[in-house]
C-alpha cells in the first residue's frame, strides 16, 4: 500500500498543498495524510501516517523538506518505517528506500540538506549582525508586551497565567514577566 504525506507550513500555502496532493494522486497513493503546520511544530498527521503504515507499505512524499526538519529527524522517521517493515519514497529525488542505493542516497541527501540549512542560518546571523551594526535591525516586535492590557484584564478577572498564555498565544513566562512589570 502507498501512503502519502503532504505538508505546508502555513494555511496561505494552499497552492503548494494542492500541488503535492496532485502529485500523490498521480502516483495512485491509497491513503493521504495532510497538514498545514510548521516543521518545527507538532506534526500530528505525520505521526498518524507513521502509525498507519504496515509491513510492505511505502510512505510517499513529494519533497524531502515536506517530511523532515533535520538529518536526525529524517533518520528517526526512516528508523520508524524500517522497524515496521515499511519503506520511504521521495518523489522529486527519485529515492526509494526499498533499494540499497535508495537507502544510501537518502542518508547522503539528508546530510547535505542539514549542511545547507546550517549555511543558511549562518548567513542569516551574519546579515542580522551587519544590520544591527548599521542600526537597521530592531528585532521582532515584543508580542507579550503588546498584549499587556489583555493580560492584566484577564488576570484581574481571575484567569490563571497558563490559561492567559493559551488564550493569547504567548508563553506562560511572558505572562508572568508582564504581570511582574505591572506590580513594580
Amino acid at each position: 500500500m502507498l501512503v502519502g504525506y503532504a505538508r505546508t507550513s502555513t494555511v496561505e500555502q494552499e497552492a503548494g498543498l494542492e500541488a503535492q496532493l496532485r502529485d500523490l494522486e498521480s502516483l495512485q497513493v491509497d491513503k493521504v495524510f495532510t497538514e498545514q503546520v510548521s516543521s518545527v511544530g507538532k506534526r500530528d498527521q505525520l505521526e498518524a501516517a507513521l502509525d498507519y503504515v504496515r509491513d510492505g507499505d511505502t510512505l510517499v512524499v513529494t519533497r524531502l523538506d515536506r517530511l523532515a526538519r533535520s538529518t536526525a529527524d529524517l533518520l528517526r522517521i526512516t528508523e520508524v518505517l524500517k522497524a515496521k517493515g515499511a519503506a520511504l519514497k521521495i518523489v522529486n529525488l527519485d529515492i526509494d528506500t526499498n533499494t540499497a542505493t535508495g537507502k544510501m542516497l537518502l542518508t547522503m541527501v539528508g546530510a547535505i540538506s542539514a549542511f545547507e540549512r546550517e549555511l543558511m542560518l549562518e548567513r542569516q546571523r551574519e546579515g542580522i549582525a551587519k544590520a544591527k551594526a548599521e542600526g537597521k535591525y530592531k528585532g521582532r516586535k515584543p508580542t507579550a508586551r503588546a498584549k499587556r492590557n489583555q493580560i492584566v484584564e484577564l488576570k484581574e478577572s481571575g484567569v490563571g497565567a497558563t490559561k492567559i498564555a493559551e488564550e493569547l498565544g504567548i508563553g506562560r513566562a511572558s505572562v508572568y514577566r508582564v504581570l511582574a512589570e505591572e506590580n513594580n
